[in-house]
């Protein structure tokens, strides 16, 4: 059974149909890419898969329940985390604390807990910081963790981003746009975080402009034009398909 299925998807605003019966699958452990021209639709899709927005219809299945009802705290309680084209990171806090930020969901202590010294408390705080300094550790951060997020650089602050992220443990990760921004370098190094993620064994959804990332890091491809599905396949295929090459360079005789 995939991890995720996306089922007959549709949203419109007013009379544009931005998101038009979209279906597709994601098998567990896979790095899938969505693809398509500015427009097409993919942060909607995102979007309606993260809960952000509700869909006209269509469904979306995770781990074999339909979650398409359920706010985007509840989403993410399932297992399925995202971060942003927008960098959406705590700008005075440090590298730590940004992090832990992403741990607060599975937290279990209450307000009386916080308040007065029980030894569960210090126990999940010991946890947190464990785990914070661990994916720090395997993304490359351990340097950083007492630096405020605002004085990094713009390709560390992304991979902060993904460390807050998995710092809830998720078994999904949405990613918008991962590389916008970035340059070369820093593109690398996002792409070797991106591959240390998969080898945990967390599925992820990305959508990325950056045709080389796409193309080096998916196992799959989906591409969108004007809301709707046109393509799906291995990277291989994507780029030998006529309508997609069509979308994205043109063709005098489609």
């Amino acid at each position: 059974m995939p991890i995720l299925e996306v089922k007959n998807m549709c949203r419109s605003f007013g009379g544009l149909k931005a998101v038009d019966e979209v279906s597709f699958s994601v098998e567990s452990g896979q790095i899938k890419a969505i693809i398509g021209p500015n427009g097409a639709g993919k942060t909607t899709l995102f979007n309606l898969i993260a809960g952000s927005i509700r869909p006209d219809r269509g469904a979306v299945i995770f781990k074999g329940a339909d979650i398409y009802a359920l706010p985007p705290h509840k989403i993410a309680e399932k297992g399925i985390m995202r971060t942003f084209q927008n960098i959406k990171l705590f700008p005075h806090l440090t590298v730590m604390e940004n992090i832990l930020v992403g741990h607060h969901r599975k937290m279990r202590a209450g307000f009386l807990h916080a308040a007065f010294p029980f030894p569960r408390t210090y126990r999940e705080e010991k946890d947190a910081f464990e785990k914070a300094a661990h994916i720090a550790k395997s993304l490359g951060l351990e340097k950083h963790l007492a630096i405020e997020t605002e004085n990094l650089d713009f390709g560390s602050q992304r991979i902060v981003e993904l460390a807050r992220a998995l710092a809830g443990e998720p078994e999904m990760l949405l990613l918008d746009e991962p590389a916008a921004g970035l340059n070369i370098h820093e593109t690398l190094q996002l792409s070797e975080a991106i591959q240390k993620i998969k080898e945990t064994g967390i599925t992820i959804l990305l959508i990325e402009h950056d045709m080389s990332l796409v193309m080096d890091i998916s196992d799959e491809i989906v591409v969108l034009s004007y809301g709707k599905k046109i393509a799906e396949g291995l990277p291989a295929e994507i780029q030998r398909n006529p309508e997609v090459i069509a979308v994205y360079l043109g063709n005098d005789n489609a």
